[in-house]
């Protein structure tokens, strides 16, 4: 393993996201949390109060409208993020109509 492994996201520093992209990424944030709960679930996993890896228990395995605004903040972070990263690549969304 590196120890000096020093992170180098690309720049999305100058992307401003519009209200719509903004919609788009909270619809993402949900359908991560979605997919990771899904993938939870198919390992056996289960609600629990507290993250239990010995009896697969986690407290996040509910509803994305459950959570706490810090744990939605999770993926909608890396939605945004996602979002940033390919509006700076040159890529553009474009809502079908």
């Amino acid at each position: 393993m590196e120890k000096n492994y020093k992170p180098n996201p690309i720049d999305t520093t100058n992307v401003v996201l519009d209200e719509n992209i903004l919609e788009l990424a909270e619809m993402l944030a949900k359908n991560t949390h979605e997919v990771w709960a899904v993938g939870k679930l198919k390992e056996g996993w289960t609600y629990g109060p507290k993250t239990d890896p010995d009896l697969k228990q986690h407290p996040s395995l509910i509803p994305y409208e459950e959570l706490s605004e810090d744990q939605k903040d999770y993926d909608r972070n890396t939605s945004i993020e996602t979002l940033k990263v390919l509006i700076a690549l040159g890529f553009e969304i474009i809502k079908k109509k």
